[in-house]
């Protein structure tokens, strides 16, 4: 059986999924029409779907969103040979994962677009210091200060970092508990509560009963979603300054950033200063960083696109 040039590159570089993707493309697009194509985080696509583009006659009349949730630029061995040269405009989290691109690239691609993440603000809120009491006593947590990480128990999420820093604070400051939530352990620690994995829907209780969110990333996050969660529901924010986070914080106005994260008594000192008092928890629209305010924001992505494409 003789193989067509589209079967050829199906059988030589498409993985199943980027596969069933295109095949289901294949049923949708329609020659001498214009489309806008999405792809969320996987660069592996971006190259066999330009060569299906092509190969179907479609690629002028396709316009390509590549939606980035790192920060740093993609920068495996080969991989930016022409990959931004096949996008027509790449959407980041932050001005700052912008402008270390604009350093980075040598080619940049044809447009460039920030799109902060957003979250449900109608389910993410405070609650009144009433509320906030009662819900410390049903979580058992009485009326101690409240610390709350919630990730998964990977080395680059920084947990251990904040463990060691809370041996040292319950040393003398006992009126005080973390909770971990996302991962277990095995023995037992004093003023630290492992809830394991909860349900995402009972977040925001934990958070509500919590008085601050500690971020420890060791790695260069786009965003952070949780980080805004716990803000959105009253935690005052201390966090790496890694990444998009500080742009996220706003540079210090909503959160204190750690300049060191590897060094554990910046972080003992952060959270005594927090303990002592020396923090106020910041005034912030409720509308920041938003799902309704993303919405909005994508809207406009794609109206632009559509502009261009005419």
């Amino acid at each position: 059986m003789k193989l067509t040039l589209w079967s050829k590159i199906q059988k030589r570089v498409f993985k199943k999924k980027n596969t069933e993707y295109l095949q289901a493309l294949d049923k949708i697009i329609v020659p001498k029409e214009n489309y806008i194509i999405q792809i969320v985080d996987n660069y592996g696509m971006v190259k066999p779907l330009k060569e299906y583009l092509v190969s179907k006659g479609v690629s002028k009349n396709c316009y390509i969103q590549f939606f980035y949730h790192g920060f740093s630029p993609y920068a495996q061995p080969n991989s930016q040979s022409n990959f931004y040269e096949l996008i027509n405009e790449l959407v980041v989290l932050t001005h700052d994962s912008y402008k270390l691109h604009k350093e980075t690239i040598t080619t940049l691609p044809s447009h460039f677009s920030i799109l902060y993440n957003g979250i449900d603000t109608n389910k993410f809120k405070r609650v009144s210091v009433s509320r906030k009491q009662e819900l410390k006593k049903i979580l058992e947590f009485d009326d101690k200060k409240v610390f709350v990480w919630c990730s998964q128990d990977r080395p680059k999420k920084g947990l251990h970092i904040i463990l060691e820093a809370w041996k040292k604070i319950y040393n003398t400051e006992k009126n005080i508990v973390l909770i971990v939530i996302g991962c277990e352990y095995e023995n037992d620690m004093d003023g630290v509560k492992f809830l394991g994995k909860i349900p995402n829907h009972n977040l925001p209780e934990y958070y509500r009963a919590s008085d601050c969110y500690l971020f420890p990333t060791l790695c260069q996050e786009g965003f952070g979603l949780s980080l805004i969660e716990a803000l959105h529901c009253g935690n005052y924010c201390i966090a790496s300054a890694m990444g998009g986070v500080p742009e996220v914080l706003q540079y210090g106005k909503l959160g204190r950033l750690i300049q060191n994260p590897d060094f554990v008594l910046e972080w003992v000192d952060a959270i005594n200063d927090f303990l002592n008092g020396k923090f106020e928890f910041p005034e912030f629209s409720s509308e920041l960083y938003s799902s309704e305010k993303w919405n909005v924001s994508m809207n406009e992505l794609i109206a632009n696109a559509r502009k261009r494409m005419q």
